[in-house]
């Protein structure tokens, strides 16, 4: 049966996810803008495109079947080695089929030019596949630390990469690079941590009897995954690869935040929720304490780079991006708005609510490329950006709406709970915004700027947030003082 979860799991497992995504994100924050220097909008915008199907080939390639290993009450390995077998079978013909068509992808896509990115991109549905099962076995183990090592190894090394090949000059193979890179790598270091050894055992009833789960999931990553790269395929053919790129280069560094936290947090929580499923007022409890941390952390971030978004797209893009620093601002104002749904998809995956899952997620992948389209439609960058943000706020209450009444939570009540780091965040960010408007004439090197808006904006919202969530950072520190006095009893009775 998978390990028992409790607080002491959780948080250690988040630590180490976090650890791995801050250790990432430092890097990141440097190669990203080296990059954007080095290499133009087209080139970005070429491998950005291919990416995008590539990553969804990957996505539906292995059906939702390892995330239904997660859940198995037992560890079969009978059942894990098929799923392994049907994995990379998929993978296999995904990547042919990819191979095969790429002219016609890259066409609908509206980049005929990148269809030879699309061949060699092609062998990297494989890479990605082939380590979902041993992956899966570390997530059911709670056993996220070793792969949180080998998460920074693989992205440190595929970043490095990049940049050095960047800067002799190889642009778009360098992108490239970092991509295969980065795959290898991982895969190498789960199977040799997860000790997995695939043997050539193949059951097709044990595949079949998952299949009722993984489809379900797969319908709801499929719409996910449609949320958030559809945007970057309607601007690639209604504005062109310039736009798309600058959209890519803008979305890449927004992100940031969200990896570190949000997919650090979000892999643990699926696990975790999954073993809290029969136990309501457990998993009441943690729904509504996870949204709250995640919210508290992620809020200033996102609110913090929409307020200082103009002078940093100038320091870290660099002259040739300056003109893209309202699509950095929206998108990290969009991200902002969603920042109390950051536990709903675990959550709701966890706790077997599929149907709940996958409706919400289809609403939200269509409400999100039609306003993105009516958008970029005008012809402007920044006009699909601004929907984006108006979608973004509508999906906050109707998520919002379906997780609570999923949980037996009052909507009103849990909304406001959730969401009130969020309005402290955006309260912050609107008086770092009308500072610098006002007095950013006095200061106008770009660096000061964001150094004095940082220093303002943490201030404030700590003051903020000691005023408006102190139950919250209570329960924060009757928890690590738990824990400490948990692990200074293990030290002295061992």
């Amino acid at each position: 049966m998978p390990p028992t979860v409790n607080v002491k799991s959780v948080t250690s497992n988040v630590g180490w996810s976090i650890l791995s995504k801050t250790s990432t994100f430092g890097l990141k924050f440097v190669t990203v803008p080296i990059l954007a220097r080095i290499l133009t909008p087209e080139e970005f915008g070429a491998v950005a495109v291919a990416l995008t199907v590539v990553q969804f080939l990957a996505m539906i390639g292995g059906a939702g079947l390892t995330s239904a290993l997660v859940i198995q009450r037992e560890e079969e390995m009978e059942t894990v080695h098929s799923v392994f077998w049907a994995n990379l079978a998929i993978s296999c013909l995904m990547a042919l089929g990819l191979f095969i068509w790429a002219d016609f992808f890259a066409t609908l896509l509206g980049a005929p030019e990148a269809a030879y990115l699309l061949k060699i991109m092609s062998f990297l549905i494989p890479l990605q596949l082939g380590g979902d099962v041993a992956y899966s076995l570390l997530a059911r183990r709670m056993n996220f630390s070793k792969d949180a090592v080998w998460s920074m190894i693989s992205e440190s090394l595929g970043a490095i990469v990049a940049v050095v090949l960047a800067i002799f000059g190889w642009g778009v193979w360098a992108l490239m690079a970092q991509l295969f890179v980065s795959a290898l790598v991982r895969l190498c270091g789960l199977y040799a941590v997860s000790h997995y050894m695939p043997r050539f055992v193949f059951h097709p009833r044990r595949v079949l009897g998952l299949s009722r789960f993984s489809l379900g999931m797969m319908g709801s990553e499929v719409a996910n995954f449609i949320t958030f790269q559809s945007p970057m395929v309607i601007i690639s053919r209604y504005l062109g690869l310039a736009d798309a790129g600058a959209y890519s280069a803008a979305n890449r560094f927004a992100s940031i935040p969200n990896q570190v936290v949000l997919s650090a947090v979000m892999g643990v929580l699926f696990p975790a929720f999954s073993g809290m499923m029969d136990d309501k007022e457990r998993r009441s409890q943690a729904l509504m304490f996870s949204t709250q941390v995640t919210t508290v952390l992620l809020a200033p971030m996102m609110f913090g780079l929409w307020a200082l978004a103009e002078p940093s797209m100038r320091v870290l893009f660099g002259p040739q991006w300056a003109y893209a620093w309202p699509v950095l601002g929206l998108l990290a104002l969009s991200k902002g708005i969603l920042t109390p749904c950051s536990t709903f998809i675990p959550y709701l995956k966890g706790v077997g609510h599929g149907r709940a899952l996958f409706w919400s997620a289809i609403i939200r992948a269509v409400a999100t490329s039609a306003a993105v389209a009516y958008g970029a439609s005008s012809g402007r960058l920044i006009d699909a950006m601004i929907w984006l943000c108006i979608v973004n706020a509508v999906t906050l209450v109707g998520y919002s709406w379906a997780v609570f009444k999923a949980d037996g939570t009052p909507f009103f009540k849990g909304l406001y709970v959730s969401s009130r780091p969020m309005l402290v965040a955006l309260a912050m960010a609107l008086a770092v915004r009308y500072l610098l408007d006002t007095f950013g004439s006095l200061m106008p090197n770009p660096v000061l700027q964001i150094l004095a808006g940082a220093a303002i904006g943490g201030i404030l919202y700590a003051v903020l947030v000691v005023l408006s969530e102190r139950p919250l950072l209570t329960k924060i520190y009757q928890l690590v003082k738990n824990r400490r006095g948990g692990t200074k009893a293990e030290t002295t009775s061992a």
